[in-house]
């Protein structure tokens, strides 16, 4: 999809759920393929996205781009308290952008 779309607004914040739920779909695929690290990455951004869908759905008028914004707070948030060292940081970071990008 085009960046035009991405940050198009959605129509009712049903529409983040189901984003939502694109990505969950996503990370269930691959446990059949994936590495450990994959899994573990997979794994410790569902708690961080269910949070951001958290913060993002009440907002008029919300965007997938605001949920991105809001996971990779989440994500330097729990950097900043030590919860991961940096290649898992790597890692995660990582996954999540190709996550975001293929649920689109």
């Amino acid at each position: 999809m085009t960046a035009g779309v991405i940050d198009t607004p959605i129509q009712g914040n049903a529409m983040i759920a189901e984003f939502e739920c694109r990505i969950l779909a996503l990370i269930d695929e691959m446990v059949e393929h994936a590495s450990d690290d994959d899994l573990f990455a997979g794994g410790y951004l569902r708690g961080h996205l269910t949070l951001a869908v958290a913060e993002v759905e009440p907002l008029p008028q919300a965007t997938p781009a605001q949920l991105d914004a809001a996971v990779r707070a989440s994500l330097a948030r729990a950097i900043h308290a030590g919860e991961l060292s940096p290649p898992d940081q790597a890692l995660v970071y990582n996954l999540w952008q190709d996550l975001y990008q293929r649920a689109q």
